[in-house]
């Protein structure tokens, strides 16, 4: 399954919210929407800096990541992105399919 990096930023009200409720169960709710969604995480961690939340999952397909982001950022307390993870080996074969480019001017 193809892997996505998920970044979330919650605000104020959103904070308020993880520290009523906690960590971990902000955490068993995103797995258990990753879940539903066919998808399985393999790590998810808080953070502080430019994202409150980092998560890696594997998700069946694009569209299944993107409703899982959808869903969050409907919810009007988190902002969240996501981002498609690269294999080496994905970008060895890309590499080898791109064939001849002639950049402007040349």
């Amino acid at each position: 399954m193809p892997k996505y990096l998920l970044k979330a930023s919650y605000n104020a009200e959103g904070v308020r919210g993880v520290m009523k409720e906690g960590g971990s169960k902000r955490e068993a709710s995103a797995r258990a929407l990753v879940k539903s969604l066919g998808g399985k995480v393999e790590a998810f961690y808080f953070a502080h800096g430019d994202a409150d939340a980092i998560v890696i999952c594997d998700f069946p397909d694009t569209a299944s990541a993107l409703a899982g982001v959808m869903a969050v950022n409907a919810s009007g307390l988190v902002t969240a992105s996501t981002t498609p993870l690269i294999t080496a080996k994905e970008i060895d074969e890309a590499a080898a399919k791109t064939g001849k480019y002639r950049a402007p001017g040349q």
